[in-house]
């Protein structure tokens, strides 16, 4: 693996879920009773560390937090 991609991640995909978590008042536990994820999935969401996620998933995160995909995913820089 190069430098470049050892800094962005395995993905090079950051994922903004602390972020958005923040702005919304929301935490994590509430989060996970909405979409019906745990929390230990999210967490492994939330610190880069997820190799896939269902379209589901995905669209239910979204709908919870009120915000798009590419809210929620971005690439690195």
């Amino acid at each position: 693996m190069t430098p470049a991609l050892e800094e962005e991640g395995p993905s090079g995909i950051h994922c903004r879920l602390d972020e958005l978590l923040v702005e919304r008042g929301m935490t994590l536990t509430r989060l996970s009773e909405l979409v019906g994820v745990s929390i230990v999935n999210l967490s492994v969401l939330k610190n880069d560390r997820a190799r896939a996620i269902r379209y589901s998933t995905l669209a239910a995160i979204c709908r919870a937090l009120e915000c798009e995909p590419g809210d929620l995913l971005v690439v690195a820089r």
